[in-house]
């Protein structure tokens, strides 16, 4: 079963074509990735997918929502999440702070119940910290909980990224480049993480990233764009050995990679 359908998008900003027919679909379970040089779209397809960008043409349906021209907030209410490639926390605000954002779908009290700290409101506080609790332990961010989140090492700080997202209970996560700028170390963490999330929390994933050994060990399905098009999608092995995908991108040194 499908969990997102996307079919024949296409985008354009004054006569310049971001994304132009662009299909494919995510079933439960998945992690599908999105691949291609700089400028190729892969972001613009994110922007269409979370409510950032209108585009000219085409169909968004997830979990059987049509999505075109919902609004982001309404598109994350449905359940789909997003990372970003530049990192978008508070720096002041401690981690559990951060992770606590990421409940603001599931806070039911008003801001008078709030402000009186009436028995409603306690109750979801209770319940959204204990939320908040299982990310830490699940992302293993125990030892920096308390710390404001700007004095973290970089690759933690991409891994409270990591965690608001998966605080939100999503059922689509949309992964934008979340290993980029990290070491081979932070690199792994990462990586094992995201596995992770996929088997044990079973949440469908798209992942863009410029890593090709992470999307080719990661991903069970590739989708290779180039000048807004979509060139291939099929498995890692299918798409190392395309022609079109190695001249468009990959490079010469892919030709002799084998299944």
């Amino acid at each position: 079963m499908s969990v997102l359908e996307v079919t024949d998008v296409r985008l354009a900003f004054d006569g310049v074509v971001a994304v132009d027919g662009v299909s494919f679909e995510v079933g439960e379970g998945e992690l599908f990735a999105v691949i291609g040089p700089n400028g190729a779209g892969k972001t613009s397809i994110f922007n269409v997918l979370s409510g950032v960008y209108r585009p000219q043409q085409g169909t968004v349906r997830f979990r059987g929502h049509d999505l075109i021209g919902m609004r982001p907030h309404r598109i994350a209410a449905q359940g789909m999440a997003r990372t970003f490639q530049n990192i978008e926390l508070f720096s002041h605000l401690t981690v559990v702070d951060n992770l606590m954002l990421g409940r603001h779908n599931h806070m039911r009290y008003g801001a008078l119940s709030a402000f009186l700290w009436l028995g409603k409101a306690r109750a979801e506080e209770l319940k959204n910290r204990a939320a908040v609790e299982e990310v830490i332990d699940f992302l293993e961010l125990e030892q920096w909980r308390r710390y404001p989140v700007g004095l973290l090492p970089y690759g933690v700080q991409k891994r409270v990224e990591l965690g608001r997202a998966l605080a939100m209970e999503p059922k689509l996560l949309l992964l934008d480049e979340p290993v980029a700028g990290m070491n081979v170390e932070e690199t792994e963490d990462m990586a094992r993480f995201i596995l992770d999330v996929r088997e044990e929390l079973n949440i469908p994933m798209i992942m863009v990233e410029h890593d090709m050994g992470l999307v080719m060990d990661l991903a069970d399905r590739v989708m290779v764009m180039d000048f807004g098009r979509p060139i291939r999608t099929g498995t890692p092995a299918e798409v190392q050995q395309d022609p079109d995908v190695i001249r468009a991108y990959l490079g010469e040194q892919h030709k002799s990679v084998t299944p």
